[in-house]
């Protein structure tokens, strides 16, 4: 019982300290790389991508030999010239194979090889687009988690501030000193900022949901990312620039292009002969009323060449011509869409970063009045109403810094996620189904 009770004792301590431990902190780049595991948005684009994989080798299934096997049995009555004409009953066996290997199809097969291979790229450079915008979205809950929690600093801040004013106004009113509207005007002061705490916290609180719909769980130990200095273009130029090159979406739709320009091949080889190599044998028992084995074997040539089939052919030709113009105007407008959103994105980043000094200034120089007034209500100068109107301005203005702060963060991160390029900022790897097929693999 005595040894129960040390370890008992030697137990609280150390259950304690695991308590206590200090949660892993969860980096910008590691939130991200779980997100793009989970996400429904990049997964269900990635089971696009492998359902068109298979088509791909649907396709090449063209280039292989078909080989059938053929089996019955069953009775048959037959009245012919090798019966002389008396009906003959007879167990009827067949068995045979075949092999058909197709050696020229006008291209059908390449076509609708490169036709699929087009398709897995388009998917694939979905995928990317897809892993990009949820990686924008994780950035964006990140970063709206870390600036509540900076602005529920600051709002505890402001209230410990006006809980010391009032201690010192509760001070002078005890000693006969104050006045009651002093009194009447702290307490609604220090009542509007305990209700400003609470109404930060509860934005963090919905700050952090949001957080756990996006990545798949509640946030812990977040640290602030360094800004993408390196990454970032130097001007709209160039970044439109690096947009038009890498945007994934823009080379989704040129993908597309592709893909209907095969398929417009496909439709002409139609009007192509078709030429196959047939191979054959057969053995076959009791047969058109003779009794006993009938065995063959063939090697044969086939040509096939449709010369009517109701004009379906020169239409099919007709509307896949119509299908390339009509991707071919999507690329357009996706092309028109990239160089607004980047120019958007760039836009809001600049406008940001141009108002960090005014709002830093502002900061600042509210800073320097609250500690001047302060020290002239000590001394009377300045009324307890100018003191309380320069202590909210002052967290007014550090609010709308630290908010400011952040939003030319994200700008930095919407401007690379608007030319493709921020998992390579952010150094994350894209899903393995972002892999575009090589022109080699397209041709095989």
């Amino acid at each position: 019982m005595k040894n129960c009770k040390i370890l008992a004792a030697l137990a609280i301590p150390c259950l304690g300290l695991a308590l206590s431990a200090p949660l892993k902190a969860q980096p910008l780049k590691d939130a991200v790389e779980q997100t793009l595991k989970t996400s429904p948005d990049v997964l269900s684009t990635a089971h696009r991508r492998l359902s068109i994989d298979q088509e791909i080798k649907q396709a090449r299934g063209g280039y292989f030999p078909k080989i059938d096997l053929n089996l019955g049995y069953g009775r048959e009555r037959s009245s012919n010239p090798s019966t002389n004409f008396t009906t003959v009953s007879l167990d009827r066996r067949e068995a045979g194979i075949t092999l058909n290997q197709m050696l020229f199809d006008g291209f059908f097969v390449k076509s609708e090889v490169e036709r699929h291979s087009a398709r897995a790229d388009s998917a694939a450079f979905g995928v990317l687009g897809a892993s990009e915008n949820t990686a924008l979205k994780v950035v964006d809950a990140y970063l709206e988690v870390l600036r509540r929690q900076e602005l529920v600093k600051l709002t505890k801040d402001n209230q410990a501030v006006h809980q010391r004013t009032f201690d010192q106004i509760k001070l002078r009113s005890e000693s006969g000193v104050g006045r009651k509207a002093d009194m009447d005007q702290i307490l609604a002061r220090l009542a509007l900022a305990q209700a400003n705490v609470m109404a930060a916290e509860s934005n963090a609180r919905e700050a952090e949901i949001t957080f756990q719909r996006v990545v798949g769980k509640m946030p812990q130990a977040l640290t602030k990312p360094g800004a993408p200095d390196q990454a970032m273009p130097k001007d709209l130029k160039s970044a439109i620039g690096v947009a038009m090159a890498n945007h994934p979406i823009l080379k989704s739709a040129m993908a597309d292009v592709e893909a209907a320009q095969a398929q417009h091949r496909a439709a002409r080889s139609l009007h192509s002969p078709r030429l196959d190599l047939e191979l054959g044998y057969n053995d076959n028992n009791n047969i058109s009323g003779l009794r006993g084995d009938n065995e063959s074997a063939i090697a044969m040539l086939r040509v096939r060449y449709n010369l009517f089939r109701g004009g379906s052919d020169e239409a099919r030709v007709g509307q896949t011509a119509s299908a390339i113009n009509e991707a071919t105007e999507i690329s357009h407008k996706t092309m028109r869409e990239v160089e607004e959103s980047i120019s958007l994105s760039w836009n809001a980043y600049t406008t940001a970063r141009e108002r960090l000094t005014p709002l830093k200034q502002h900061s600042e120089s509210m800073d320097a009045t609250r500690e001047a007034y302060t020290k002239q209500f000590n001394i009377g100068q300045r009324t307890l109403l100018d003191l309380l109107d320069a202590e909210n301005e002052y967290f007014t203005a550090r609010s709308n810094y630290v908010t400011g702060q952040y939003i030319e963060l994200f700008g930095k991160y919407r401007v690379l996620a608007s030319s493709g390029k921020l998992l390579e900022s952010l150094q994350v790897a894209p899903p393995a189904e972002a892999a575009v097929a090589s022109a080699g693999q397209k041709s095989n």
